[in-house]
């Protein structure tokens, strides 16, 4: 996946990729990498165990639970949005319908 990554990012770079920068990158943005492969050893060994429904729906419900907690300390250069108790009862939802979705 890695190096087909890298050559579709050589192929359709518009402006000369600096190499020699990339390690001095901070290292919370090699997180990504690390996190998506994690996600996918994941998928592909809980899929058969609990099937396809309900590993979209965890996926869906841990995106939203991160997105809140992004948004409420303001992280990724964004401006800090509180939790409300609607934007809470909204993020509580989606984890209980993604609870369902596995066990019933």
């Amino acid at each position: 996946g890695t190096l087909f990554l890298v050559a579709v990012t050589i192929l359709t770079a518009r402006t000369e990729i600096a190499w020699a920068n990339a390690w001095s990158l901070p290292p919370w943005l090699w997180l990504g990498g690390v996190l998506g492969a994690i996600y996918i050893t994941a998928a592909i060994v809980l899929t058969p165990q609990i099937g396809v429904g309900a590993l979209v729906a965890l996926a869906i419900a841990g995106q939203v639970t991160a997105s809140l907690l992004l948004d409420h300390y303001g992280m990724l250069g964004l401006a800090a949005r509180e939790i409300t108790m609607g934007r809470a009862a909204g993020a509580l939802l989606v984890v209980v319908g993604a609870l369902m979705v596995r066990f019933f």
